[in-house]
């Protein structure tokens, strides 16, 4: 129904949602002191800040086909002579992709003034299990894993993200499908540091707290395991069962309304640029700088 979106649009509250993201992402750009090397710079038909904001909006309002999103944009937002045409529009956003990152990274560090924050990883599956052993798409990269929550074996990659009790995305990693949450969960706590951490039992590892809290002062609490020593009370349980249902349902948000696991670029590049547009809209719909 991508291609009769425009049928059902809002036009003022699109407005709305494009002057909000330009206003936050023009604030945030101006600190960014390394200028984008680039000939022809005077050509340009719309300036950096615009394409940010519609990559954002893009993936605020759910679009996983770029062509389709272009598409949208030329007939709802800009004229089609003052716009860059579809394949100049999607190299820029990948050539900003580190202001992408480094504006994503700025509302992310409020996270660190919420009372804890919650890791978790989620599966991004990229063909059928059918095709996993002859799919050519990233192959290299991604590998064959699987997922005990779901009980599914699956070809993709994995995202290890690290949410506060509000919702607010912070630190990220992807890694390929066969990786262990234990391995990823160092780099992604580090990345924006929080004092108070919780994870479930694919995070238990007495090694991985004792380091954590010794040489970045990060407290990480997972429950235990029946054969273990250490023994928690049912009360404790069930308060830490509650308190981690947070990223579960940022997850389901990420892949309901933002379809975080139906990216089709086909680079690393291209993945990793729409991965954080959707991870910055989605932290500026939490912090109420835009409305969803």
């Amino acid at each position: 129904m991508q291609e009769h979106f425009h049928f059902t649009t809002d036009r003022v509250k699109l407005q709305k949602q494009y002057a909000s993201i330009l206003l936050f992402v023009s604030a945030q750009l101006s600190s960014i002191q390394i200028p984008l090397q680039r000939r022809n710079r005077h050509l340009l038909k719309q300036k950096d800040e615009v394409i940010i904001t519609i990559h954002v909006l893009g993936k605020l309002l759910g679009f996983t086909s770029e062509r389709a999103w272009h598409r949208f944009v030329i007939g709802n937002l800009f004229p089609k002579d003052l716009f860059p045409e579809r394949s100049r529009y999607n190299r820029r956003c990948r050539a900003l992709s580190f202001a992408i990152k480094w504006i994503r990274h700025q509302p992310a560090k409020r996270g660190q003034h919420h009372a804890y924050a919650v890791v978790d990883s989620l599966p991004i599956e990229l063909c059928h299990s059918a095709r996993m052993h002859r799919v050519k798409r990233f192959r290299g990269i991604d590998d064959i894993g699987y997922c005990a929550s779901k009980r599914i074996t699956f070809y993709g990659l994995k995202l290890h993200l690290q949410v506060t009790d509000q919702g607010l995305p912070m630190g990220y990693v992807v890694t390929e499908a066969s990786c262990h949450d234990r391995v990823a969960a160092e780099t992604v706590m580090t990345q924006i540091p929080h004092p108070y951490n919780l994870g479930d039992k694919g995070y238990i590892s007495q090694k991985l707290q004792k380091k954590l809290y010794e040489e970045h002062r990060v407290a990480f609490w997972t429950p235990v395991r029946k054969n273990q020593r250490i023994r928690q009370s049912d009360a404790w349980k069930q308060w830490m069962k509650r308190k981690r249902k947070v990223v579960e349902t940022v997850f389901s948000i990420l892949v309901d309304s933002y379809r975080i696991t139906e990216i089709r670029a086909n680079s690393v590049s291209g993945f990793e640029t729409a991965l954080d547009g959707i991870l910055l809209a989605y932290s500026l719909v939490v912090l109420g700088l835009v409305e969803r």
